[in-house]
């Protein structure tokens, strides 16, 4: 009798330790501890390395550096967006989520050349791996008050970061070859940073009737997202709280009632005023 439920027996251990391992990766991407939060900015600081190689990679003739570069970024962020799902407990519903999908396009752009695909036009791809940066804000949010404070800023910070590199990505992807005044990732942002301040220097313009499209589209949405950010820097600051009994959830720093509904409300604060 006591064979017959040995097999049980392993498959409990089993689950036990498989439960084990996903509640481990669990708190090392949402735990407080110290080496939960080290492996978060771990992360924050690799996406920045990636950018910089992004830009440094255009000036560099595809070659043996590039081919191991690529496939190894590929496997750690497809490493990274696995273990997410896998400690998610809605997986699909992750998965459909549009910065995943994105996260998910950069990471086949990094693959491509390792699966044997050809396709250059994937690299501009890989600036969609900023999307991710959305996910770790709002981890890092839970980690430092500063974020908490200033978490409008840095948002439109971000928005604006997130569109001038996805958009020089473009420039360069479309222009590089075709376009004698774009030859590195560094033409393609100048450009970009011209245009989406309506500076308009003139000294580079995108050829073709879609170079044209694409220089429309940078200066109607650069501009809104740098009107957006100016907009923050010069507002009142306020904090982030929602009341219990009318849902407001921006408040003056030291308000001691909410000045909607009058109900008193108890904001977090670090001694300061």
């Amino acid at each position: 009798m006591g064979r017959k439920h040995e097999p049980a027996g392993i498959g409990g251990r089993l689950g036990d330790r498989v439960g084990a391992a996903r509640q481990s990766v669990r708190n090392l991407y949402a735990g407080g501890s110290r080496r939960a939060q080290a492996f978060r900015y771990g992360v924050l600081a690799l996406d920045l390395a990636t950018l910089l190689y992004i830009v440094v990679s255009s000036f560099l003739e595809a070659g043996a550096v590039t081919r191991v570069v690529d496939p190894v970024l590929g496997t750690v962020f497809l490493a990274d967006l696995l273990a997410r799902l896998w400690i998610d407990p809605r997986p699909l519903a992750m998965l459909a989520n549009p910065i995943v999908l994105a996260e998910l396009a950069a990471i086949v752009s990094f693959l491509a050349p390792a699966l044997g695909g050809a396709a250059g036009f994937l690299r501009v791809l890989r600036t969609l791996r900023l999307m991710h940066a959305y996910q770790m804000l709002r981890r890092l949010r839970a980690d430092l008050p500063v974020f908490r404070r200033h978490e409008d800023l840095l948002m439109a910070i971000l928005h604006l970061v997130v569109f001038l590199f996805v958009t020089t990505g473009l420039v360069f992807e479309t222009q590089a070859g075709r376009n004698d005044d774009i030859n590195n990732y560094v033409d393609a942002l100048y450009f970009t940073v011209a245009a989406l301040t309506t500076t308009g220097f003139g000294d580079i313009t995108l050829e073709g009737s879609g170079g044209h499209l694409l220089a429309v589209v940078i200066m109607i949405f650069g501009v809104t997202l740098f009107l957006r950010l100016a907009q923050v820097l010069f507002r009142p600051h306020k904090v982030r709280h929602e009341c219990e009994h009318c849902g407001l959830n921006r408040h003056e720093p030291d308000a001691v009632h909410c000045k909607h509904c009058g109900n008193l409300i108890h904001l977090d604060t670090e001694g300061e005023g």
